[in-house]
């Protein structure tokens, strides 16, 4: 069942272009997402309010299997059994597109704030929002509903290249969700109540069947990563120099100027100030979280593809373990279906309330659904112009493109219910972009089905 396969640096001109007419390039586009559009509906049908064919908790454990098996399982086998130290030299351009597409959007993000004035304690996450993209489950889904068909647009082994593709570009976007996004998503400084150390602070917490399905789409068991400095403004607490913080909390954090009788050798080899700061917020970045079990199948399938002899003992017809990796082919099978019907049941609680405002959420949802993939085609084609690109390669410059398509993150709606900030709003925007990114996608998709014979 698994097949050994190769990839080489330059692709037969077989798949380079066999979008003939543009009913057929409408067609090919079309399909694939009314096929997602169908696996959705039937996830909201099956966890709408009214019908509730099924429990809000079942959804929470399918999102569990994604997060733990079915996601990792699609990572090993098909990066596995596609990567090897030749691709990797060949692919280098795949996460420093993640990187120019983040910079992009922040930079558009900036310009929404500008244009649309939201309130300002949703500045930096307007910039967020539009800046941080799904690349993950999303972009998979599409590349195996763009393959599931006989007559594939992008050649032989279309489904194996393009999810290794994907799956390539998961550790920038993880590493940039658990560092950057982690701490700009904090609570702004002058909208925190500071109460003075000691007075209680009376919590409500929240159950699971009352927390929105979207909060443990793509994170579950946030709850658990809790920590006492999730929900506070620790880096501008830590940088505004407050004492309780600096002092009581973090005792080694002294920001006074020294103590005027110590000797002066102590206080030249003491740690600077602004270096211990940063010491102190490095230390209470989540970086932990990084090694998650997505995260860790991307990365055994690079180690064992790098190396042949442990490749052949996992891929090949003869291969001692295959029995292994087929079995974990199966597993990964449920990925895609599994992933719709949890966005078909997060699509079904609803839009929660929003202070965000209408003209900011159609500012972000227009910037990143509409803006962002006219700038990707350009970074691409650019790119293309320079031979940074794999050469005749459809599939490699479609999931390119798809980077600067996707809504945003579903994760960043974890990552606000972690940190206390923007909850209502992040799951208000990220509804209404993924039931505006059905419209978009199907544009831009047709768009890039058209553009690959050229570029």
């Amino acid at each position: 069942m698994a097949r050994k396969r190769v990839l080489r640096g330059k692709m037969p001109a077989l798949y380079e272009n066999k979008m003939t007419s543009s009913g057929e390039n409408l067609l090919t586009a079309i399909v694939p997402l009314m096929k997602l559009l169908s696996l959705t509906v039937i996830g909201l049908v099956l966890a709408h309010p009214k019908a509730q064919m099924i429990p809000r908790a079942t959804f929470r454990l399918l999102s569990k299997l994604v997060f733990a098996l079915f996601f990792p399982c699609l990572i090993f086998t098909e990066l596995g059994q596609s990567i090897t130290l030749q691709n990797i030299a060949l692919w280098w351009f795949i996460p420093v597109n993640v990187l120019f597409s983040t910079v992009i959007g922040c930079f558009l993000g900036v310009a929404v704030v500008l244009i649309c004035r939201p309130p300002p304690q949703f500045n930096r996450f307007t910039v967020i929002m539009t800046a941080f993209g799904n690349t993950g489950n999303l972009p998979l889904a599409i590349v195996g509903s763009v393959c599931h068909t006989k007559h594939s647009p992008f050649g032989p082994h279309c489904h194996s290249r393009g999810v290794a593709y994907v799956s390539f570009a998961q550790w920038v976007a993880v590493i940039l969700v658990y560092t950057l996004v982690y701490h700009m998503m904090e609570p702004p400084m002058q909208y925190y109540e500071i109460v003075e150390e000691g007075t209680e602070i009376e919590e409500h917490p929240i159950s699971d069947v009352s927390r929105p399905l979207l909060v443990e789409a793509e994170w579950p068991g946030i709850e658990e990563k809790e920590t006492e400095h999730s929900k506070t403004p620790f880096v501008a607490r830590i940088f505004n120099s407050i004492p309780s913080i600096s002092q009581t909390t973090f005792p080694d954090l002294d920001l006074a100027e020294g103590n005027s009788s110590s000797p002066r050798s102590i206080r030249c080899l003491a740690e600077p100030r602004v270096v211990r700061r940063i010491r102190i917020v490095a230390e209470q970045t989540p970086v932990q979280h990084v090694l998650q079990p997505p995260t860790l199948a991307s990365l055994l399938a690079i180690i064992i593809g790098m190396v042949p002899q442990l490749k052949a003992f996992f891929f090949g017809y003869d291969a001692p373990l295959s029995f292994i990796t087929d079995s974990l082919e199966i597993l990964a099978g449920a990925m895609v279906p599994s992933v719709m019907l949890i966005l078909g049941g997060m699509l079904a609680e609803g839009p929660k309330e929003s202070t965000l405002g209408l003209r900011t959420t159609i500012g972000i949802t227009v910037a990143r659904l509409l803006v962002l993939p006219l700038c990707g085609i350009g970074v691409v084609a650019l790119a293309d112009k320079l031979h940074l690109l794999v050469q005749g390669d459809a599939m490699y410059r479609f999931v390119l493109l798809l980077q600067y398509t996707t809504p945003s993150a579903i994760l960043l709606g974890a990552i606000a219910s972690l940190r206390g900030y923007a909850v209502k709003e992040a799951s208000a925007l990220l509804f209404w972009q993924h039931v505006f990114a059905l419209f978009s996608l199907s544009l831009y998709i047709v768009i890039y089905f058209k553009l690959l014979t050229y570029i």
